[in-house]
């Protein structure tokens, strides 16, 4: 009784750390939103400067690892030991491959001079501007999201291997899981916003 006591009020406890997040990224968006009402031709304009293949490909990554995150939560219910454990790593390797393509991608934008208080932007109007500029503060925000839930689920690795968690006792990774599929929730909003914009 007292075990699921603890398993609810962690989840909510869980849920309710999620709702921040969702406010912090939720007033960035307001944010843009602003702008883009301000300057839209300027951010139509400026999304076509990035790449929308890398966009998409890490988007179909982050989908493919919040499926493999919701299925070793299954596998570990049903004592899947060795199943669980590879389709963590499955999370693991999308997420890495996630932030490579990202630092490939915003290492051409600093080549190239397109970077936060470059001689560039500083020159260049003020839609050109803000709309880099947010879009370094809300994608670079949320490479620091995937990195921390990537920690979470290389933990969630270590303690499935050591039995730690098992059928009976998995609350860290349902949390961890949460947190990083609203990560993927929050690209998927991301995407749209700065790669498909027309």
């Amino acid at each position: 009784m007292t075990s699921q006591h603890d398993r609810t009020g962690t989840r909510i406890g869980m849920w309710l750390f999620l709702y921040t997040e969702i406010i912090l990224f939720g007033g960035l968006f307001v944010l843009y939103a602003v702008y883009f009402h301000e300057y839209s031709a300027a951010f139509a304009e400026n999304g076509k400067e990035l790449n929308r293949v890398i966009g998409a490909f890490n988007t179909i990554l982050l989908l493919v690892s919040s499926f493999t995150v919701a299925a070793s939560l299954t596998a570990i219910r049903r004592q899947a030991k060795r199943l669980c454990l590879l389709l963590l790593a499955a999370s693991l390797l999308c997420g890495s491959v996630f932030l490579v393509n990202k630092y490939f991608e915003w290492g051409h934008k600093f080549a190239v001079g397109i970077y936060p208080n470059s001689p560039l932007l500083a020159s260049a109007p003020p839609g050109k501007n803000i709309f880099f500029g947010l879009y370094y503060v809300i994608t670079g925000l949320h490479g620091l999201h995937v990195i921390i839930g990537m920690s979470l689920l290389a933990l969630c690795l270590v303690l499935v291997h050591r039995d730690r968690i098992t059928a009976h006792r998995f609350t860290i990774l349902e949390n961890s899981g949460l947190y990083w599929h609203l990560v993927d929730l929050i690209w998927i909003f991301v995407f749209p916003l700065f790669y498909l914009i027309l």
